[in-house]
């Protein structure tokens, strides 16, 4: 007689965790809660249902249509901010997984992290910086805490998508090269609970994880990206000492290929070099440190989850020469100067009439502040719907 297949419950995954992930791994059952008590799922636990409250989201889908570094209109080939976030979640699984950390929690943040960012890539977010100076600032990773918190209202009990405490963590303090995190709160916007301050030091090895998964995922990628686009040549990839050393680790599996293929394969095998290599750093830095919990962790100095020595010089050298050739390349740069001009004149006239701004948002300027809401809804589009509501409001004999 066959045996009826079996279940898992919420409680046995629970179990599982404790079982079989690393002592200084986020436990699901450990969890410091949501800020908005809710019964608990039958069968996913607190992560799993944190990942698919993101999946599900407003914010998330509206990624598809905002630039990594291309603008989107640029072609098909390009990542656009969601490719780039399914990227990042990839290598970070993988590296949760080699580490045995919570693969649920790593897979949550990844799929968070980029919420907050604006239209039109890093430009539109310095250009709303700039426009939000005296207000309050702007910043991306607050910004993503506020949309989990605040913006987003799928729930008529509360707002936001209440998403567990170690989840807006590992958001509010996600840094890398280009993501500085500034809040000393969870979220610039009204408070969810007191216990909900950030708490000082590092993020849980998972939202560490997420951070070097980000930087490994665009160093490969906008430099796939540049190739595609035509605005580098194998030459300047050869002066790189990081693509030499792929090039020599994996000189047997490129032994056939053309130049351009050789040179393509290469950008690609720099994600299987860097993840190699910070599975085996990162081994040695948290057995170095002694950690043996979660809150171990924040307390530690500094973050555990790193690339080696002799790789982070290689791949500063890396970041540089996309910084001058890729980013602060004169296509690229007139592109970003256009849309930090959409940026600015869309802000200036919400401000001079902020009738124009939808329902939902000048209820928010009365409750909070006009620039407030301005940003919150600028900072929300589109690159498509940016540039269509720029026309809407420049072209004066447009049909409304």
């Amino acid at each position: 007689m066959t045996e009826p297949p079996s279940t898992m419950t919420r409680q046995e995954f629970e179990q599982r965790e404790r079982r079989l992930l690393a002592p200084y791994a986020a436990k699901s059952a450990e969890s410091q809660g949501r800020a908005h008590p809710e019964p608990e799922h039958t069968y996913r636990t607190a992560y799993q249902r944190d990942r698919d409250r993101v999946v599900h989201s407003t914010a998330f889908r509206r990624l598809e249509y905002k630039t990594q570094v291309f603008l989107t209109h640029e072609g098909d080939y390009f990542r656009t901010r969601l490719t780039h976030t399914l990227e990042v979640t990839q290598i970070a699984r993988t590296l949760a997984r080699a580490l045995n950390l919570n693969e649920d929690l790593t897979e949550a943040v990844a799929l968070a992290h980029d919420l907050g960012h604006t239209p039109f890539g890093h430009s539109g977010e310095e250009a709303l910086a700039e426009l939000m100076r005296d207000h309050g600032g702007f910043e991306h990773n607050r910004q993503g805490v506020r949309i989990v918190d605040f913006l987003e209202h799928p729930y008529p009990g509360f707002p936001g998508l209440n998403l567990t405490y170690e989840v807006r963590e590992c958001i509010a303090k996600h840094a890398t090269s280009y993501d500085h995190p500034a809040a000393s709160e969870f979220a610039p916007g009204p408070p969810c609970s007191e216990r909900f301050s950030l708490l000082q030091g590092p993020p849980p090895l998972e939202g560490q994880i997420v951070e070097l998964a980000d930087s490994i995922a665009y160093d490969s990628h906008d430099l796939d990206d540049a190739l595609a686009m035509g605005i580098m040549s194998a030459e300047d990839l050869e002066g790189l000492d990081i693509f030499r050393q792929a090039a020599a680790d994996f000189a047997a599996s490129l032994a056939d290929l053309s130049l351009d293929q050789r040179i393509r394969r290469i950008a690609k095998l720099l994600i299987d070099l860097m993840v190699t290599d910070a599975i085996a750093t990162s081994t040695e830095a948290i057995g170095a440190s002694g950690v043996r919990s979660v809150a171990d962790v924040r307390r530690a100095d500094g973050r555990l989850i790193s690339l080696s020595p002799p790789l982070q010089p290689k791949v500063r050298q890396l970041e540089e020469f996309l910084l001058a050739r890729v980013y602060g390349h004169e296509r690229v740069a007139r592109r970003m100067t256009e849309a930090k001009g959409v940026v600015a004149r869309l802000f200036k006239a919400y401000r001079d009439n902020p009738a124009q701004l939808p329902p939902a948002y000048q209820k928010r300027a009365k409750e909070e502040c006009l620039e407030r809401a301005i940003s919150d809804y600028i900072a929300g589009m589109t690159d498509r719907f940016a540039q269509a509501e720029f026309q809407r409001l420049y072209e004066p004999f447009e049909r409304v």
